[in-house]
């Protein structure tokens, strides 16, 4: 069975669950619900891709409470497992390393006024703070784009995950 038919065959509910812990935003969970039953996988992602790439203001906001801080562990209210996955490559060991973590964490949301999100999967945790430091330069609107990308891509990611 393709990873599309096992998705088409969730009952709804199954998958509306399987999708909002992917990206917690009720637009984008029903558009991606709306295009079942899937011929394929591209189609699948192409869909959830599209509708991923714009967000209003609210839908911003609650996709980013969904988040943890990059260098902390989620907790609940959070889809605890993915975060786990995709920080893997965060030591929390480093005491160094999480004490400029936490300064660029409070640096970006004094800037910026929300939580500093990156799909951190496949990232070191220099890497990380490299594109901390690179992002507190932005204006709002090409710091809301790229944290709305950074949405889609961990979106797509825990999506390719899930099915």
């Amino acid at each position: 069975m393709s990873d599309a038919q096992h998705f088409n065959d969730q009952p709804e509910q199954d998958a509306r669950e399987l999708l909002t812990g992917c990206l917690d935003v009720p637009r984008w969970v029903e558009e991606v619900l709306a295009g079942r039953p899937y011929a394929d996988r591209a189609t699948l992602f192409e869909v959830a891709d599209l509708a991923a790439r714009t967000l209003s203001r609210e839908e911003l906001d609650a996709a980013l409470a969904g988040h943890p801080r990059i260098g902390e562990r989620a907790a609940a209210g959070h889809n605890v497992a993915a975060s786990q996955r995709e920080q893997a490559g965060v030591d929390v060991s480093q005491t160094d390393t999480v004490a400029r973590l936490a300064q660029g964490n409070a640096a970006y949301e004094q800037r910026f006024d929300r939580v500093f999100l990156i799909r951190a999967a496949g990232r070191s945790a220099e890497e990380i703070l490299a594109e901390l430091q690179r992002r507190l330069t932005n204006d709002d609107d090409a710091e809301r784009a790229e944290v709305v990308d950074n949405l889609r891509e961990i979106a797509l990611l825990r999506l390719d995950q899930a099915v």
